[in-house]
């Protein structure tokens, strides 16, 4: 227990002091985040400091792995780190000198191939009484969530904290049901992953001091994704209560873009009508949002998530009746028709 809590503080305070040496980085290079109309700040804010997320979470799997203490097949924490540091790599350039879309894509879709390529197999999608089992459909199903969900979280990252609080959120809660079922080495893994987490969001807790950037925000929808199908595939946790643990941010960017394609904009182009910009313009606080979002992810998601476990059978229902509330909401909010 005391090296664990050792280990904890740790890796919380390396990635605190990291995401300081990334602020002063960001200053002498002038990498900030100037606002303007489609901006939810006021202030230019360095950007960047994600980075030690990636940085510790990366060096710390990698080590404890190689020192047995990580008992995961090597192939699954390869593939991770490998696909993990190709997309924080890209996203790192783009934070750094604006790269066009579709090479971005292109390198997303990369990273998610060669991290599915490299699985034995691929775990079988269930609805009810129906399952897909085929490898190629398989294979793009999740080559294509997994491109969503990196996609997706640089979306969200648009407040104050909110990046943050669903990494360590997510992580936690995953840590704790992958408890309950015995599964240690994937429960310290989703551990590591929150604590890295925390070091940043003790900068970026609003009024933020500095942002996280494309390198992280991408890599950690990527990370979560690939994480729940590894534990999908081990057995350890379904996919349908990962959805629910990230049902806010899923909900949320998915409801937005597919109103923005109906309405013929440009879905990839940053805009201020997610309803967490909306509700925070409401509020006039980042603070208060992210907070919301903190309470639903715990008292909310987290049970739910557990009762999909337990009762596997019945997990797309149960999924549909977390998310249901969240998909109100946010169409009551507007999510992709207003930038006001």
């Amino acid at each position: 227990m005391v090296i664990t809590l050792t280990l904890c503080a740790f890796v919380f305070a390396l990635s605190y002091l990291l995401t300081g040496c990334f602020k002063r980085y960001a200053l002498n290079k002038s990498l900030l985040d100037v606002p303007n109309a489609r901006s939810s700040h006021t202030l230019p804010t360095p950007r960047g400091g994600g980075l030690s997320v990636v940085l510790v979470f990366l060096s710390m799997v990698g080590g404890l792995a190689y020192f047995g203490v990580i008992r995961v097949d090597p192939i699954y924490i390869a593939g991770l780190i490998l696909s993990g540091a190709l997309v924080a790599g890209i996203g790192f350039w783009d934070d750094h000198v604006s790269i066009p879309a579709k090479w971005r894509f292109l390198v997303h879709f990369f990273a998610a191939i060669g991290a599915l390529l490299v699985l034995p197999e691929l775990p079988a999608l269930r609805f009810f009484s129906i399952e897909i089992s085929g490898w190629g459909l398989l294979f793009g199903i999740y080559a294509i969530m997994l491109v969503w969900l990196l996609n997706l979280y640089n979306f969200m990252d648009g407040i104050d904290g909110i990046a943050g609080v669903e990494a360590i959120t997510t992580a936690m809660s995953a840590a704790l049901l992958l408890a309950l079922q015995g599964e240690n080495d994937w429960a310290l893994l989703m551990l590591l992953l929150s604590l890295s987490a925390g070091g940043f969001l003790v900068w970026n807790w609003p009024p933020a001091k500095i942002f996280m950037g494309d390198a992280c925000s991408g890599f950690l929808g990527f990370v979560l994704g690939l994480l729940a199908v590894l534990t999908s595939l081990s057995g350890s946790m379904n996919l349908w209560s990962w959805w629910i643990l990230l049902a806010v941010f899923i909900v949320d960017a998915t409801v937005t873009l597919l109103r923005r394609i109906m309405r013929d904009e440009a879905w990839h182009q940053a805009h201020r009508s997610h309803a967490y910009q909306i509700l925070s313009r409401r509020l006039n606080s980042h603070k208060n949002v992210t907070q919301g979002v903190l309470a639903i992810n715990i008292f909310w998601l987290l049970p739910w998530a557990y009762v999909s476990m337990i009762y596997e059978a019945w997990a797309p229902l149960i999924c549909f009746v977390a998310m249901a509330p969240m998909c109100v909401a946010v169409l009551k909010l507007g999510a992709g028709t207003t930038n006001d």
